[in-house]
Protein backbone atom coordinates (compact mmCIF):
# COMPACT_ATOMS: atom_id res chain seq x y z
CA UNK A 1 0.00 0.00 0.00
CA UNK A 2 1.13 3.65 -0.62
CA UNK A 3 0.15 6.83 1.35
CA UNK A 4 1.06 10.08 1.80
CA UNK A 5 2.05 11.37 5.54
CA UNK A 6 1.97 15.09 6.67
CA UNK A 7 5.10 16.71 5.67
CA UNK A 8 4.90 15.34 2.52
CA UNK A 9 6.33 11.59 3.64
CA UNK A 10 5.76 9.33 0.63
CA UNK A 11 5.11 5.91 2.65
CA UNK A 12 5.01 2.41 0.89
CA UNK A 13 4.64 -0.75 3.07
CA UNK A 14 4.58 -4.10 2.31
CA UNK A 15 2.25 -7.06 3.38
CA UNK A 16 5.14 -8.68 5.43
CA UNK A 17 5.79 -5.37 7.47
CA UNK A 18 8.39 -3.76 5.68
CA UNK A 19 8.39 -0.20 5.61
CA UNK A 20 9.67 2.68 3.02
CA UNK A 21 9.63 6.03 3.73
CA UNK A 22 10.40 9.10 0.95
CA UNK A 23 11.18 12.39 2.12
CA UNK A 24 10.91 15.13 0.66
CA UNK A 25 14.49 16.07 1.35
CA UNK A 26 15.31 13.35 -0.83
CA UNK A 27 15.94 10.93 2.38
CA UNK A 28 14.55 7.46 1.75
CA UNK A 29 14.43 5.60 5.42
CA UNK A 30 13.73 1.67 4.64
CA UNK A 31 12.14 -0.65 8.10
CA UNK A 32 12.46 -4.22 7.24
CA UNK A 33 10.07 -6.99 8.85
CA UNK A 34 13.20 -7.60 11.03
CA UNK A 35 13.44 -4.26 12.59
CA UNK A 36 16.58 -3.64 10.56
CA UNK A 37 16.81 0.19 9.50
CA UNK A 38 18.13 1.20 6.17
CA UNK A 39 18.63 4.98 5.53
CA UNK A 40 19.96 6.49 2.13
CA UNK A 41 20.69 10.71 2.27
CA UNK A 42 20.39 12.41 -1.17
CA UNK A 43 24.21 12.70 -0.97
CA UNK A 44 24.54 8.89 -1.33
CA UNK A 45 25.41 8.13 2.57
CA UNK A 46 23.51 4.82 3.07
CA UNK A 47 23.59 3.70 6.62
CA UNK A 48 22.81 0.07 7.71
CA UNK A 49 21.44 -0.76 10.79
CA UNK A 50 21.19 -4.85 12.13
CA UNK A 51 18.78 -5.02 14.60
CA UNK A 52 19.60 -8.23 15.50
CA UNK A 53 23.32 -7.98 16.23
CA UNK A 54 23.03 -4.77 17.42
CA UNK A 55 25.56 -3.65 14.46
CA UNK A 56 25.76 -0.35 11.99
CA UNK A 57 27.33 -0.49 8.64
CA UNK A 58 27.90 2.94 7.17
CA UNK A 59 28.86 3.60 3.74
CA UNK A 60 29.96 6.62 2.25
CA UNK A 61 29.67 8.07 -1.36
CA UNK A 62 33.48 8.06 -1.64
CA UNK A 63 33.72 4.30 -1.21
CA UNK A 64 34.76 4.58 2.81
CA UNK A 65 32.99 2.16 5.03
CA UNK A 66 32.16 2.20 8.60
CA UNK A 67 31.22 -0.55 10.75
CA UNK A 68 30.54 -0.36 14.11
CA UNK A 69 29.56 -3.01 16.69
CA UNK A 70 27.50 -3.93 19.63
CA UNK A 71 30.70 -3.97 21.50
CA UNK A 72 32.29 -0.96 20.96
CA UNK A 73 34.45 -1.97 18.24
CA UNK A 74 34.54 0.49 15.63
CA UNK A 75 36.16 -0.42 11.81
CA UNK A 76 37.05 1.74 9.45
CA UNK A 77 37.26 0.13 5.49
CA UNK A 78 38.93 2.34 2.87
CA UNK A 79 38.11 2.23 -1.39
CA UNK A 80 42.47 1.54 -1.61
CA UNK A 81 42.02 -1.74 1.01
CA UNK A 82 43.30 0.03 4.34
CA UNK A 83 41.54 -0.71 7.39
CA UNK A 84 41.51 0.77 10.60
CA UNK A 85 40.45 -0.92 14.06
CA UNK A 86 39.19 0.97 17.51
CA UNK A 87 38.48 -1.59 20.12
CA UNK A 88 36.90 -0.71 23.32
CA UNK A 89 39.72 -1.27 25.27
CA UNK A 90 41.91 1.51 23.61
CA UNK A 91 43.52 -1.18 21.42
CA UNK A 92 43.56 0.74 17.93
CA UNK A 93 45.19 -1.85 14.63
CA UNK A 94 46.00 -0.27 11.48
CA UNK A 95 45.84 -2.84 8.30
CA UNK A 96 48.16 -1.79 5.64
CA UNK A 97 47.05 -2.46 1.57
CA UNK A 98 50.11 -5.16 1.10
CA UNK A 99 48.91 -6.80 4.65
CA UNK A 100 50.84 -4.72 7.31
CA UNK A 101 49.59 -4.49 10.79
CA UNK A 102 50.08 -2.46 13.32
CA UNK A 103 48.56 -2.52 16.90
CA UNK A 104 49.07 -0.03 19.69
CA UNK A 105 47.96 -0.96 22.65
CA UNK A 106 46.95 1.42 25.74
CA UNK A 107 50.02 0.74 27.12
CA UNK A 108 52.14 2.77 24.28
CA UNK A 109 53.14 -0.87 23.05
CA UNK A 110 53.58 -1.03 19.20
CA UNK A 111 53.35 -4.41 17.07
CA UNK A 112 54.02 -4.51 13.39
CA UNK A 113 53.40 -7.64 11.49
CA UNK A 114 54.96 -7.84 8.50
CA UNK A 115 53.09 -9.64 5.32
CA UNK A 116 55.25 -12.94 5.59
CA UNK A 117 54.40 -13.09 9.64
CA UNK A 118 57.86 -11.23 11.04
CA UNK A 119 56.65 -9.67 14.29
CA UNK A 120 58.49 -6.56 15.71
CA UNK A 121 57.43 -5.35 19.40
CA UNK A 122 58.43 -1.96 20.79
CA UNK A 123 58.43 -1.66 24.64
CA UNK A 124 57.64 1.87 25.87
CA UNK A 125 60.69 1.89 27.78
CA UNK A 126 63.14 1.30 25.13
CA UNK A 127 63.35 -2.58 24.04
CA UNK A 128 61.92 -4.05 20.69
CA UNK A 129 61.50 -7.87 19.58
CA UNK A 130 61.91 -9.15 16.78
CA UNK A 131 59.94 -12.64 16.22
CA UNK A 132 60.85 -14.31 13.12
CA UNK A 133 61.04 -18.54 11.70
CA UNK A 134 64.56 -18.04 12.19
CA UNK A 135 64.65 -16.42 15.88
CA UNK A 136 63.45 -14.20 18.36
CA UNK A 137 65.47 -11.37 19.27
CA UNK A 138 65.55 -8.76 22.28
CA UNK A 139 67.05 -5.15 21.49
CA UNK A 140 68.09 -3.26 24.59
CA UNK A 141 68.56 0.23 24.83
CA UNK A 142 72.43 -0.18 25.37
CA UNK A 143 72.93 -1.98 22.07
CA UNK A 144 72.77 -5.49 23.71
CA UNK A 145 70.96 -8.31 21.58
CA UNK A 146 69.71 -11.41 23.10
CA UNK A 147 68.71 -13.70 20.50
CA UNK A 148 67.02 -17.51 20.84
CA UNK A 149 66.73 -19.67 18.45
CA UNK A 150 64.81 -22.53 17.36
CA UNK A 151 66.84 -25.08 18.46
CA UNK A 152 67.21 -23.53 21.92
CA UNK A 153 70.48 -21.61 21.43
CA UNK A 154 70.91 -18.48 22.71
CA UNK A 155 73.35 -15.68 22.00
CA UNK A 156 73.84 -12.85 23.65
CA UNK A 157 75.78 -9.72 22.31
CA UNK A 158 76.75 -7.28 24.87
CA UNK A 159 77.22 -3.17 24.13
CA UNK A 160 80.47 -3.60 25.16
CA UNK A 161 81.12 -6.05 22.66
CA UNK A 162 81.39 -9.32 24.96
CA UNK A 163 79.87 -12.48 23.30
CA UNK A 164 77.75 -15.29 24.86
CA UNK A 165 76.57 -18.51 23.41
CA UNK A 166 74.57 -21.24 25.36
CA UNK A 167 73.59 -24.44 24.08
CA UNK A 168 69.32 -25.32 24.21
CA UNK A 169 70.45 -26.60 27.77
CA UNK A 170 72.01 -23.46 28.88
CA UNK A 171 75.38 -24.49 29.05
CA UNK A 172 77.95 -22.12 28.25
CA UNK A 173 79.44 -22.82 24.72
CA UNK A 174 81.13 -19.65 24.19
CA UNK A 175 81.81 -16.37 26.56
CA UNK A 176 84.59 -13.89 24.40
CA UNK A 177 85.43 -10.87 26.18
CA UNK A 178 85.31 -7.60 23.71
Amino acid sequence: TESIESGGVRVLAAANGTRKEIHPDGRTVVAFYNSDIKETLPDGKVTYHYATADTTHTTFPDGRQVFEFATGQVEWHYPDGRQEVAFPDGTRRAIAVDGEEQTVFPDGIVQTVAPGGDRTIDYGNGQREVHTAAFKRRIYPDGTTKTVYPDGRQETRYASGRLRVKDCDGFVLIDAPP
